[in-house]
């Protein structure tokens, strides 16, 4: 039976995941149609719901290798793959229901606060099954997807922010990008290369807060003030979009089509040699080697600029946390085999080479039969090794402390639908844009 074959997909929708930005209402992957489904095989059925088929194929393949190591304690494995909002909000209903839930669910990291709220969440805590592997998994990862010690969700990539480069484009306009550390440096590479080629260096945000988030944590700020409360006008929050709104009129930056580096307008944009610097996710590895083929071989991993200073020196970007439902009939089997499926390392060697995404399982990134391996298309296609520059900056990986606030999806949605288009888009004044977003979210929070 093809894995095609075994999963299910509701209300088709064609590159989903593409119109959606990771970390602020974004999926890191995409989905697409599948045809019916019968599960895995024989032994105790788990009912999967996810937003990205892509997701789907590795979950499969991780079911067939604990089917084989668990003779057992066999599972069949039904995975229904949804359109990402659809999932989401049919998981939502289904939750306050109290019927219909699956046992085990992808939960994109914009959404998770929804699910987490109060002090009797509908998701299983998953501390005793992660325990076997959690000494080499990135802790700030697990804390995305933990509230009051407990963890509610795996990770399924650390998604650590780094700078990719188009090389060819860069030494026809005179530029080194082994020299930028700094933002200071990226805006000035960015002013020569607007006036040695007319065109913008990276984009603007318009649609998506990676970059926002990046220099927020640099900065030492929130999206909160220390009492919990909403804080989006904040000196630190005024700053780091002031720096891209300044990077924006010196003529590095400007908007790109689609509103994020994550939508097909904008990778026709790229591949098309429109933009020279993306600062993203590491995930967007994938993005290139599948959207962009006339890029393979000109594109350099670096590492993201920093804010002088600061200690902070990457973050994650985007995610997905997979949880269990508490009230599944099959909690504790779902859980185990989860911690299998998301932490072990069989299964970190497999997001990498698989999906393309940076595992959130330390003990991968030291190994470079698998990080360096020569018939990798990842490696293949880029000039440096994603895992050369992570390992540069792992002891400074941040925890953006707003992502794990109950009031984050509703925080994370003003700022994409309204703050960045009026900043970006329409050249409304930073203090103003945010000015009017925290009277707003005061009075839609309460």
């Amino acid at each position: 039976m093809t894995r095609a074959s075994r999963m299910r997909m509701v209300a088709a929708a064609s590159m989903v995941g593409l119109a959606l930005a990771a970390c602020g209402g974004s999926a890191d992957d995409d989905g697409a149609p599948s045809d019916g489904s019968t599960g895995t095989g024989g032994g105790t059925t788990l009912e999967m719901w996810v937003f990205a088929e892509l997701h789907g194929e590795l979950y499969e393949e991780m079911a067939d290798r604990w089917n084989e190591e668990n003779p057992d304690r066999q599972i069949d494995l039904q995975i229904t793959v949804y359109p990402y909002q659809d999932m989401h909000n049919n998981l939502q209903l289904a939750v306050n229901a109290g019927s219909g839930l699956p046992d085990v669910a992808d939960i994109e990291v914009s959404k998770f606060g929804n699910f987490v709220r109060g002090s009797n969440p509908p998701l299983l805590p998953l501390n005793d099954a992660a325990e076997p592997y959690v000494e080499d998994i990135v802790q700030a990862r697990l804390d995305l997807y933990s509230r009051d010690g407990n963890i509610y969700g795996y990770p399924t990539h650390v998604g650590g922010m780094v700078a990719f480069y188009n090389t060819e484009l860069l030494e026809g306009a005179g530029i080194d990008y082994t020299t930028i550390e700094t933002w200071e440096d990226f805006e000035e590479a960015g002013v020569a290369y607007n006036e040695a080629t007319g065109k913008a260096f990276g984009p603007a945000p318009t649609e998506v807060t990676f970059v926002q988030s990046l220099i927020l944590s640099q900065l030492g700020g929130n999206l909160f003030d220390e009492d919990g409360d909403v804080a989006v006008d904040s000196p630190e929050v005024v700053e780091a979009l002031e720096l891209l709104a300044g990077m924006q009129e010196s003529g590095a930056l400007s908007t790109i089509p689609g509103g994020s580096p994550d939508t097909e307008e904008a990778f026709g944009a790229i591949n098309s040699g429109d933009f020279a610097a993306i600062v993203y996710p590491g995930w967007y590895t994938s993005r290139f080697v599948d959207y962009m083929p006339d890029l393979d071989g000109k594109i350099a991993i670096a590492p993201a600029p920093v804010v002088e200073g600061g200690e902070v020196l990457t973050i994650g970007g985007g995610g997905t946390g997979t949880s269990v439902l508490a009230d599944s009939p099959n909690a504790e089997l779902a859980a185990e085999w989860l911690a299998f499926t998301k932490l072990s390392p069989e299964a970190n060697v497999a997001v990498w080479e698989v999906l393309g995404f940076d595992p959130v399982s330390m003990a991968v990134w030291d190994d470079e039969e698998v990080t360096h391996a020569e018939d990798n298309k990842f490696n293949q296609y880029f000039t440096t090794n994603l895992f050369d520059v992570l390992n540069e900056v792992r002891d400074g990986i941040g925890h953006f402390e707003a992502f794990t606030h109950p009031d984050f999806p509703t925080v994370d949605s003003m700022f994409t639908t309204s703050v960045l288009p009026q900043i970006f888009d329409s050249g409304t004044p930073v203090e103003d844009a945010l000015a009017q977003a925290q009277s707003d979210l005061e009075n839609q929070i309460g």
